[in-house]
């Protein structure tokens, strides 16, 4: 018996539509990014790109749990000598890209590498409830039924 290994050809994408609205971050980010790696599906091959393309909607209205959305904080550096700088989750969500603290734990959540900067660009994360991706025909998943603990109030 010989392990299955998908190849390019066999490789069938989906699209698929998430509301994120009152959904934990944390559980919603590990729920897109085995989407994403394709370890959903029976053909998974961890050498090829063989996820569905996400798209999230109302990523604004996420949630995180505990103390999180005002003691969390993201770091970044400049570049230049003593260029670190930190901005708490609160600051992000109120901000201009609200979408970045998703897009930033499902980042994270990936293995470091060129293909999950690949597989990365399938995703696709809108602050608000609209997204121009209706010609794609997403199906939508819904990530509060799955789980009682996926979603709080």
């Amino acid at each position: 018996m010989t392990t299955y290994s998908a190849k390019a050809a066999d490789i069938q994408k989906k699209w698929v539509l998430i509301d994120a609205e009152g959904l934990v971050v944390g559980r919603l980010a590990s729920l897109i990014a085995m989407r994403l790696r394709g370890k959903h599906k029976a053909s998974y091959t961890p050498h090829m790109d063989d996820g569905d393309n996400v798209i999230v909607v109302n990523a604004d209205k996420v949630v995180l749990t505990g103390r999180k959305y005002s003691d969390k904080k993201y770091y970044w550096h400049t570049g230049y000598i003593g260029g670190i700088k930190e901005r708490t989750a609160r600051a992000i969500l109120e901000g201009k890209f609200p979408e970045r603290v998703l897009e930033k734990a499902v980042e994270r959540m990936m293995p470091e590498g060129p293909l999950a900067r690949k597989q990365l660009k399938n995703l696709r994360v809108y602050a608000g409830s609209a997204h121009p991706h209706e010609a794609q025909q997403p199906e939508t998943l819904d990530v509060k039924s799955m789980n009682n603990k996926n979603a709080r109030a």
